[in-house]
């Protein structure tokens, strides 16, 4: 017998290992670089994570299997300004780096695996991307000014307490789409068989998660309240939406997209209104 391969679980390591100190490094960087750098984790753990996830088999296109690492990564190394310096940063990067090694070895053994994923193994991405979505809804809350409200106003956590303005909502909606619209890609991929129908899927979530997000900020739910009342829609929404392929041509399909954009107009004006 031969021993098992141990190259994959190196390479998870040393990917983790990378991420924990690109986070932790994130860190050190203040407003508004804070936010281009944090944009730039996901793309790093994707490009790096290519390399560890292909293996010797040229027919493995593991970029799908990056989202959710990427999304988590992107999310701790934004939300990481909420934690005071010094020791309160080790339990952080410890669950960190937990949660983002657990996720890659889940998604290295659905790529390995010869057959189709199980409802056991689609039940196991969707808890990895909630965790992501929760992380990466803080962390848009935290680096965007004024996107985390806090009760009465006081300035107590960085990024809480300020006016958010008309541009920082759009900014808020928009990044939180895309979170969305990445993770719900990758839910979906498991749902139907081609590209094109997950992607029309993450469409919808993305919708979804922008409308929630404008309202919520403008009814001021303070502190994680808000990207935790987010990452339950987004739950929500895939429970709703996670019917069989067949429903994409149903025109009940056609009309919930037109609803969710006729409610995001409505959640637009509310926040327009507000301001006046």
């Amino acid at each position: 017998m031969h021993a098992p391969d141990p190259s994959p679980a190196y390479g998870r390591r040393e990917l983790v290992l990378v991420a924990v100190l690109l986070v932790a490094m994130t860190r050190l960087v203040e407003q508004p670089a804070a936010f281009v750098v944090a944009s730039m984790l996901p793309f790093v753990i994707v490009v790096a994570g290519v390399g560890i996830l292909e293996g010797d088999d040229s027919t493995v296109r593991p970029v799908g299997a990056l989202l959710i690492p990427a999304v988590l990564t992107g999310g701790a190394g934004a939300a990481i300004g909420l934690i005071e310096p010094g020791l309160a940063l080790v339990p952080y990067l410890a669950v960190f780096a937990f949660l983002l090694d657990r996720t890659l070895a889940l998604e290295m053994r659905l790529l390995a695996q010869p057959g189709v994923a199980t409802d056991s193994d689609r039940a196991r991405v969707l808890l990895a991307a909630v965790a992501a979505a929760f992380a990466a809804f803080t962390g848009v809350a935290a680096l965007v000014p004024g996107g985390m409200a806090q009760p009465g106003g006081a300035a107590g956590v960085a990024g809480a307490g300020a006016q958010l303005a008309e541009g920082g909502i759009v900014v808020l909606a928009a990044a939180d789409a895309l979170v969305a619209a990445v993770l719900g890609f990758r839910v979906a991929t498991f749902r139907y068989g081609t590209a094109r129908d997950a992607a029309r899927s993450a469409l919808t979530y993305a919708i979804v998660v922008a409308v929630a997000a404008g309202a919520i900020r403008a009814i001021g739910l303070p502190l994680l309240v808000g990207p935790a009342v987010l990452t339950l829609v987004f739950y929500l929404w895939d429970a709703l939406h996670g019917t069989a392929p067949a429903r994409r041509r149903e025109p009940r399909f056609l009309w919930e997209t037109i609803l969710l954009i006729v409610l995001a107009g409505v959640v637009v004006a509310w926040n327009l209104r507000l301001r006046t």
